[in-house]
């Protein structure tokens, strides 16, 4: 059987993670406890899901002409995955993502966007052909609207299902990227941001889910933390999922673990809730460990009824 196909659009980032008891206040200077370097973005993050579930995996994006980006590639290519549509940016630094993390596994990250901020609409044109030729596509929010509006309008046409993360929401989201969206996938206080609405609870979150449903989505997909999901279609489906509890040692990336095997499970033609059950279950062995990418998990380490196609 042909490996699942997906296509991602989207950031390529080196993490530097400081460990602290603590979040420092302002103004105030901190002892950290360690500090690590580890590969990251969004996009990448999401599309090495992928690889490491066994999907045949293409990335669009950008990188800088400078240390970090050479790095970042030979990751990527290391992953499995192709990287012929990551381009090169000169003279631009490389995306870098400064993540602090405390005791509690919980995170603050300034994400210095550099290359990842130049991806242009002929990047995706350039690629035309991994997107229309794979089964799903994610994009996410790290990359230039215009880029990502141009990979969904060709993945609509292609019939080619579509998953927008609204990750990190930082203004507006044009009502077209609504409109072509299979699936649009926000946290909650992603959800709150885009909506107005305060979700505290599920009924917020149905509130919440039914607006992004009337602004053209055929489906909205509310990640919820340690209560799992809610998934609410235009078709009338209206489904709780529940997460498994586990102790957190970093959260750094839980959600792109998420959403790149969820693009994984459905492009493996798995039904849309036992592939958010799995999805839900490999984010969360992600939490359990330090690091972003690090703490994916690989094929061979995940018990065999998560994989079972």
């Amino acid at each position: 059987m042909n490996a699942p196909s997906v296509c991602v659009v989207g950031s390529i980032n080196l993490d530097m993670n400081a460990y602290v008891h603590r979040f420092p206040r302002p103004g105030e200077t901190l002892h950290g406890g360690r500090f690590t370097t580890g590969y990251g973005g969004k996009g990448a993050n999401q599309a090495v899901m992928v690889a490491r579930l066994g999907g045949s995996i293409s990335m669009v994006g950008r990188v800088g002409d400078d240390i970090f980006g050479q790095d970042m590639r030979r990751n990527l290519a290391a992953e499995g995955i192709d990287a012929r549509f990551v381009f090169e940016s000169a003279g631009v630094s490389s995306g870098v993502a400064v993540i602090t993390v405390d005791d509690n596994g919980q995170n603050t990250i300034i994400v210095i966007a550099g290359a990842n901020g130049l991806v242009t609409p002929d990047d995706v044109t350039a690629a035309q052909a991994a997107i229309a030729g794979a089964r799903v596509l994610l994009c996410q929010m790290e990359v230039p609207m215009a880029a990502n509006l141009a990979a969904l309008r060709l993945a609509r046409a292609a019939g080619v299902t579509t998953i927008f993360n609204s990750a990190p929401v930082s203004g507006d989201v044009p009502a077209e990227v609504y409109q072509l969206a299979d699936i649009f996938c926000p946290n909650e206080t992603e959800a709150e941001l885009l909506t107005g609405i305060e979700v505290h609870t599920l009924d917020d979150a149905r509130l919440a889910a039914s607006i992004i449903l009337d602004r053209g989505a055929r489906a909205a997909l509310i990640t919820l933390g340690a209560r799992g999901c809610l998934y609410v279609s235009a078709d009338g489906a209206d489904e709780v999922i529940p997460t498994v509890e586990v102790n957190a040692v970093d959260t750094t990336g839980a959600g792109d673990a998420f959403v790149g095997s969820l693009g994984y499970f459905l492009a493996a033609g798995v039904a849309l809730g036992t592939a958010i059950e799995r999805a839900n279950a490999i984010a969360a062995i992600s939490v359990q460990s330090p690091g972003t990418q690090s703490s994916y998990p690989r094929r061979e380490q995940l018990p065999p009824e998560l994989l079972v196609l």
